[in-house]
């Protein structure tokens, strides 16, 4: 007796096991029992994949099911609500951040090569001894070269974690050799440009607002005063938002004491307020926000807190007319969910949010229909959705929904091409043939010293247009003849974008600025 009850916790253990283990795969079996464990009824939704899991007649993945039903599902709500699955969370993640780590370069696929066209100053790559032309072999034991490599292909073999080594195989010249390259982080800036356009005027452009936009606008301010700086042109055109905090954070340095620069409110988050909390580097100084239909979210925070105290002047087109606050939250498969908790209001309590009733595709098409009706064009056409009325503190009046009206109307440039030349700029085809005209005359570039010396004395004439057709040519890119009004217009991009080519989004924008009639008017605001 005393033995066989020496046995029984091991019986009743073995016992214990063996109807887990049973109950587990009785589970597999039955897609929504209740049990002792399950406290809610699961949903229509979650017992339809159960469903098609076990009982489809042909395999299928029901991670993609539920990807599908998600974003159907957010469909029905505002168009900012969105799913992101989890293969591009990094992706988004990371520009958000403003950092992610790789190598330092950035490259184009001309003929099944990939080139370097740009190498980061300070960075991994140009630690390492890589140059613009140089021409990858191979990333670690792949072969790059002539394989039919892609963008995405070549970015996955270059990034990882950083402090990690990846040897790179290049094509430098005639000269074969192997380059150790250790990954680290590499900014994804948002100022893409800070200069001074004369001796008092500063200019600034923030294609983005990330987590490091702030740090980086406190910099160009610092930089720009030190030089002078009595009056800035902030550009906000084509950006379309980002973090929130980082806005307020930019406005709170042209705004002075305890003003309100946005408060937000949802149905399920109780009001809040964002208050001017420090001294600001620019309270003083005349400022001008330029945006455009580009301009969106957190674009329409500063402009919005701008125009309300009348703080500055907006000069520009309508933004786009985004008011409502997104809070991203991780779902258990690897993805996120970025839903609308709120809206946002302006200081004199205007939300700037155009209408969805009529769908997505209505919302999102709304822009384009602005080049239809004339808006872009004329001042008179611009449509005030809501017409709601508001004043300022100085007593102007501007008005909620569809947006933030400029104070100053600029019409879109219509000075461009005459022909179709959209061609040329299909496929990355410009880009290529700047970067193969750089290369092919370096000696000749090498001589500017700046962006502003290039601006000066630089003139795109027959040769770069001559060796422009002989690309069009050997890659039979359909392009009629240019009159000579284009071929004018196709001498400035090609100077602009060499610009690019050069010194990066600075010296494009220090070039562009010069033919940008918007930043004229810009200069002429009071």
């Amino acid at each position: 007796m005393k033995k066989s009850q020496a046995w029984l916790p091991l019986v009743f253990a073995l016992l214990l096991i063996l109807g887990m283990i049973t109950g587990y795969k009785l589970r597999e079996r039955v897609p929504f029992t209740q049990g002792f464990f399950q406290n809610s009824k699961r949903t229509s939704l979650q017992e339809t994949i159960d469903l098609i899991r076990l009982n489809y007649v042909d395999p299928v993945s029901t991670d993609s099911l539920t990807d599908d039903a998600i974003e159907a599902m957010l469909s029905h709500l505002d168009p900012h609500s969105i799913f992101i699955p989890a293969k591009y969370l990094q992706e988004v993640n990371e520009d958000l951040a403003g950092n992610f780590e790789g190598i330092g370069v950035e490259f184009q696929i001309i003929q099944d090569t990939v080139h370097v066209v740009n190498v980061f100053p300070g960075g991994p790559s140009a630690r390492a001894g890589m140059m613009i032309g140089d021409k990858f072999l191979k990333v670690g034991d792949s072969v790059v070269a002539g394989t039919g490599i892609t963008s995405q292909r070549i970015k996955k073999l270059l990034r990882g974690p950083g402090a990690t080594s990846v040897p790179i195989t290049v094509l430098s010249g005639t000269t074969e050799k192997l380059v150790t390259v250790i990954r680290g982080t590499i900014p994804l800036y948002s100022v893409d440009a800070s200069y001074m356009i004369n001796d008092t005027t500063g200019f600034i452009h923030l294609n983005k607002f990330s987590g490091t936009s702030y740090e980086e606008c406190m910099r160009a301010f610092e930089n720009l005063k030190a030089k002078g700086m009595k009056k800035l042109i902030f550009d906000l055109r084509d950006n379309g938002g980002g973090i929130l905090e980082e806005a307020v954070d930019i406005a709170d340095e042209f705004l002075s004491d305890n003003k309100l620069i946005v408060y937000t409110q949802g149905l399920q988050e109780p009001k809040m307020e964002y208050r001017c909390k420090r001294p600001g580097q620019f309270e003083n100084g005349q400022l001008v926000i330029i945006v455009d239909e580009g301009s969106a979210s957190a674009s329409e925070v500063i402009a919005g807190a701008i125009q309300d105290w009348d703080r500055g002047v907006i000069v520009g087109r309508r933004t786009f007319g985004k008011g409502l606050v997104q809070k991203q939250f991780g779902l258990s498969g690897g993805g996120a969910l970025r839903l609308t908790v709120a809206r946002y209001y302006t200081p004199t309590g205007r939300s700037i949010q155009k209408s969805y009733a009529k769908g997505r595709d209505a919302y999102n098409d709304e822009v384009i229909e602005r080049f239809h009706n004339g808006e872009v064009s004329h001042a008179d056409t611009i449509k005030l959705s809501q017409g709601v009325a508001f004043k300022t503190k100085g007593g102007r009046t501007v008005y909620a929904g569809g947006g933030i009206t400029p104070d100053i109307f600029v019409p879109i440039d219509t000075t461009g091409f005459i022909t179709d030349v959209t061609p040329l700029f299909e496929d990355q085809h410009f880009g290529k043939f700047i970067y193969q005209y750089y290369i092919s005359n370096k000696p000749q570039f090498d001589e500017y010293k700046s962006a502003a010396e290039f601006s000066l004395r630089f003139n795109a004439g027959q040769k770069a247009l001559n060796s422009l057709m002989e690309y069009v040519k050997a890659n039979q890119i359909k392009l009629p003849a240019l009159p000579e009004k284009d071929r004018a217009e196709m001498a400035k991009r090609i100077k602009t974008w060499m610009a690019r080519q050069i010194w990066g989004m600075p010296g494009y924008y220090e070039v562009s600025n010069v033919y940008d009639l918007t930043v004229a008017k810009a200069l002429e605001a009071k």
